[in-house]
């Protein structure tokens, strides 16, 4: 299989890894749009949401509260949107939840270098 986020969650495509555990990997998106936008993959090859066992959501959900309060803390954001595609709109076809952290005076993005540098 030719997936680029089980490539990236197995470690073959370097990534700024934000978390990484036995289930999922935790890293930012390579193109932001916002401060602090990143990606929950699961490590094992699930397409979508029709696709995923209880288990893994379960634990997605854990992590993905864990890294509001992680990215609330470094970045300090007015509010945080979670987004999950299916279907055509999903443009990579393995599962992926979006956070992204939302400011409402501060429209511009940063460097993800030095955003990424706050966050790890």
């Amino acid at each position: 299989m030719d997936c680029i986020f089980c490539k990236i969650a197995n470690g073959e495509i370097p990534t700024k890894m934000i978390f990484d555990d036995e289930v999922v990997s935790v890293f930012m998106d390579n193109n932001p749009d916002s401060d602090g936008h990143m990606l929950i993959v699961p490590k094992k090859h699930i397409l979508d949401i029709d696709d995923m066992d209880d288990e893994t959501w379960v634990h997605i959900k854990s992590i993905a509260q864990k890294m509001r309060k992680h990215i609330n803390e470094r970045l300090n954001p007015d509010g945080l949107t979670l987004i999950q595609n299916n279907g055509d709109i999903q443009m990579v076809k393995h599962f992926h939840l979006h956070l992204k952290p939302y400011y409402k005076d501060n429209k511009e993005v940063h460097n993800i270098d030095e955003i990424y540098n706050k966050l790890k």
